[in-house]
C-alpha cells in the first residue's frame, strides 16, 4: 500500500498503519502485537538476521524499516535472540509474513512478534519508505496495529509529534542490567548449541550499556571471564572486581545524554591505564571520555555489508552496523586517532587513545560480517591484557 496524505478511514484490508509526524499516513497489515507505539523510523539493509536485529537493544525506541522484501518466512527460535531486554519496538516489511521454512524454527514469526509486543506492518512501499528516510532523515512516527481497523489518526498523529525524538535521550539505563554477574557462554555451532567459558583467563569487567549477549560470548571466544555490570557502575565498584581490561557495550539512545554519568567513570579509567575496548555506544563513549565530541547522523547506517577502511594497513573489512550518532572525525582532539573509516560517506568507524590500551570501533564484530572479517578485535583485546 502506497503512501497517503490523507487521514480518512483505512482502505480495505488495511489492519495496521504508520502516522509519521509530518501527517503522512501509511496503510498496510499489521501482524504481532495489536496496539500502538511510538519511535523513530530507521531502515537495515541486512538480507538475513531479522530476529537478531529486533532483539538488539541498541534498536530501543525504533521502528525497523527491512528493504527485503521477504522477513519473517524463516521463523524465529530461542537461539538467535540478542537480548531478553526492550530492542525495537516494531518493523516495517514489504511482503506479508508467510510459514517458517526453517529447520531451526520454534515459532511462527508472527506468534513470536506478538510474545514479544513488537508490532508489525507488511504490505508497505519499503522503496519508497526508505528514499524518503534518505532524503528526509529518520522521522518520529507512531506503528498501529488493530484486527478491527479501528485507528484514531489524528490521536496517533499528535503522539507522533509530541515525541521528543533520540537526540538527548538516555536510553542504556533502561535496557541495561540491573546487577552484575558472571557470564556463562561461548559462541553457537549448529547442533552443539552454545559453547562454555572458560574458567581461566584474563578478566574482563564488561560495562552493559545496551549489550547484545553474543558480544560477550565473542569475548570468551577470545579467553576472557567476563563479569558483565549495569551501565551506571561506578569506578570503586569496577575496581573491586579486579578487572584486567574493562569492555564498553552497544546500547541506544544519544551517547552524550548518556556520557553524563558513563564519561566520568570511562576517563577516570583511562587515568588508571586499564584496557579498554568498546564498541558502537561504547567507542562513542569512549571518544566522548578521550576529548572528542559526537553528532547525531542524517539517517545512520544499518545492515550487515557496510565496507569499512582499516587506516592500519588499507585492509578493507565488511562489516554489521546499528547506529544513528558518530563520532566527529572532523574535529577529533589531540592523542585520538582514526583508525577505521566506512567506505559509504567517511565517517568515522574506530579511534584509539595514544599511550593507552584503548580503542573502540562503531561498528559490530560480533554479529558475522563478512562473515568473520572483525573477530580478531576480540583477539587483539584480549592478547593486550596478558
Amino acid at each position: 500500500m502506497a503512501f497517503s496524505a490523507s487521514s480518512a478511514a483505512p482502505p480495505a484490508g488495511a489492519t495496521g498503519v504508520l502516522v509519521l509526524a509530518d501527517g503522512t499516513v501509511v496503510w498496510g497489515k499489521g501482524f504481532g502485537h495489536v496496539g500502538h507505539a511510538v519511535g523513530e523510523v530507521c531502515f537495515n539493509t541486512a538480507m538475513t538476521g531479522y530476529q537478531e536485529v529486533l532483539t538488539d537493544p541498541s534498536y530501543a525506541a525504533q521502528i525497523v524499516t527491512f528493504t527485503f522484501p521477504h522477513i519473517g518466512n524463516v521463523g524465529t527460535n530461542e537461539e538467535d535472540i540478542e537480548s531478553e531486554v526492550e530492542g525495537a519496538v516494531g518493523c516495517i516489511v514489504r511482503e506479508e509474513v508467510t510459514a517458517h521454512s526453517s529447520f531451526r524454527a520454534t515459532r511462527e514469526f508472527d506468534e513470536w512478534m506478538a510474545g514479544h509486543l513488537k508490532i508489525g506492518l507488511s504490505g508497505v512501499d519499503t522503496r519508497a519508505l526508505t528514499r524518503r528516510i534518505r532524503v528526509a532523515g529518520a522521522p518520529n512516527a507512531v506503528i498501529a496495529h488493530s484486527p478491527k481497523s479501528e485507528f484514531d489518526i489524528p490521536a496517533l498523529l499528535r503522539m507522533a509529534q509530541d515525541w521528543p525524538g533520540l537526540e538527548g535521550m538516555d536510553l542504556a539505563k533502561t535496557v541495561s542490567r540491573e546487577k552484575h554477574h558472571g557470564w556463562e557462554g561461548g559462541p553457537w555451532e549448529l547442533g552443539k548449541g552454545y559453547g562454555a567459558s572458560p574458567k581461566a583467563g584474563p578478566h574482563v569487567v564488561a560495562i552493559d550499556y545496551g549489550s547484545k549477549d553474543n558480544i560477550f560470548r565473542n569475548l570468551a571466544r577470545a579467553g576472557a571471564r567476563v563479569t558483565v555490570v549495569p551501565a551506571e557502575t561506578s569506578v570503586a565498584e569496577i575496581m573491586a572486581m579486579a578487572p584486567d581490561g574493562v569492555f564498553l557495550s552497544n546500547g541506544p539512545g544519544d551517547p552524550a545524554a548518556t556520557g553524563s554519568y558513563a564519561v566520568p567513570v570511562i576517563r577516570e579509567l583511562l587515568d588508571r591505564d586499564m584496557p579498554i575496548f568498546g564498541i558502537c555506544l561504547g567507542h562513542q563513549l569512549l571518544g566522548l571520555a578521550a576529548g572528542a565530541r559526537t553528532v547525531k547522523m542524517h539517517q545512520g547506517h544499518r545492515g550487515a555489508n557496510h565496507p569499512v577502511k582499516r587506516l592500519e594497513d588499507g585492509v578493507v573489512e565488511i562489516t554489521s552496523m546499528n547506529h544513528g550518532f558518530a563520532v566527529d572525525n572532523a574535529a577529533l582532539p589531540d592523542g585520538v586517532e582514526e583508525t577505521h573509516v566506512s567506505l559509504f560517506d567517511g565517517t568515522n568507524c574506530g579511534i584509539s587513545i595514544r599511550g593507552k590500551k584503548a580503542f573502540g570501533v562503531q561498528y559490530h564484530p560480533e554479529a558475522s560480517p563478512g562473515p568473520q572479517d572483525s573477530f580478531y578485535l576480540f583477539e587483539r583485546f584480549v592478547g593486550m591484557l596478558g
